[in-house]
């Protein structure tokens, strides 16, 4: 990139950057962060998203976007306009939907509402904006350039630069078989190395690929570990796996058995009752963990779930911003 593009770019998401960051209320700030986090466990999270988009928070705008896209399963006028409220401020998650409207169902069926700018504004927008965050150093702006212009080169270098969800998305692409190894083996090598860096970088879907890897080496002690570093996120996959290993409904990786503790976190599950499927799997493995204790040791695991709440993250699907 030329100084003077290199210039325009800087000077671009400067001038987008002091329009992003609203002063929200205490109680705004509660709203949104709550509203993410329905969000994230595919729950209705209008109404609080709400609140802080209409004070300009930009990020709400995107997630309530989003959440008004996803209830219509398409565009929608509400849903563009708050994109675009979003990208407006800077943010390239907003740009990026905005850019790959064609994408969208509602394109299949020829219904999408007219925009301000053309799609290929809205792209040309965004890597305007990421382009100066990339070359600064931000591993996540290079993330969202490699899915603006499906460059490799900006996916390796997010995942070098220590983007945890880059090093995994990263190992994933190179199983698929994309870049060049001059050796087949160095291929496996880095695709465990890029997983391994992922999970270390606290990236759950990562934990969950490289227990794979330790499981087919036979080694249960990472097994075990990485089951258990994975459920500390909050990530619902591993909630629920480790609880039942714990109270060996089955015992597949040798944890001493703690059936509170299982009963304790498969419970927390029972929060997930929006999308997902989730309540299936609680109905199906609670009852069979319940019928091996006694009435005290169940309230002790209720207490034990209170704890673990209050002391970890919420629960979540970990859904991606741009859906890779």
């Amino acid at each position: 990139m030329s100084r003077t593009l290199i210039y325009i770019a800087t000077a671009i998401a400067t001038l987008l950057s002091n329009n992003v960051l609203a002063e929200l209320t205490p109680t705004q700030q509660a709203a949104k962060t709550r509203g993410i986090m329905l969000f994230n466990q595919y729950k209705p999270a209008e109404l609080e998203l709400r609140i802080a988009a209409e004070a300009g928070d930009a990020e709400a705008q995107f997630y309530l976007a989003d959440e008004l896209r996803q209830k219509k399963q398409g565009m929608t006028v509400e849903a563009q306009k708050w994109y675009e409220a979003s990208a407006s401020q800077g943010d390239y998650y907003a740009m990026f939907k905005l850019a790959t409207v064609s994408e969208d169902l509602c394109s299949v069926v020829n219904q999408c509402p007219a925009s301000s700018k053309k799609p290929s504004d809205w792209l040309d927008l965004l890597i305007k904006t990421a382009t100066p965050r990339a070359l600064g150093g931000d591993g996540e702006a290079m993330a969202v350039l490699y899915n603006a212009t499906a460059e490799l080169d900006w996916l390796q270098k997010s995942a070098a630069a220590g983007y945890a969800p880059s090093q995994w998305l990263l190992a994933n692409r190179y199983a698929e078989g994309e870049g060049t190894f001059l050796l087949p083996w160095k291929r496996k090598s880095a695709e465990e190395e890029l997983l391994k860096a992922a999970s270390e970088g606290g990236y759950p879907p990562a934990m969950i690929e490289y227990i794979s890897i330790l499981s087919q080496r036979n080694d249960l002690a990472g097994v075990r570990h990485w089951w258990e570093e994975a459920a500390k996120t909050g990530y619902q996959n591993a909630v629920a796996t480790y609880g039942a290993y714990l109270s060996h409904t089955p015992d597949k990786v040798g944890y001493p058995v703690d059936l509170i503790k299982g009963y304790a976190l498969v419970s927390l599950l029972k929060e997930l009752d929006g999308g997902g499927n989730v309540q299936v799997y609680v109905e199906g493995k609670l009852p069979k963990i319940a019928a091996k204790m006694t009435s005290n040791q169940i309230e002790e695991a209720e207490k034990y779930a209170i704890e673990w709440k209050a002391t970890h993250p919420p629960l979540s699907f970990f859904p991606r911003k741009l859906g890779f």
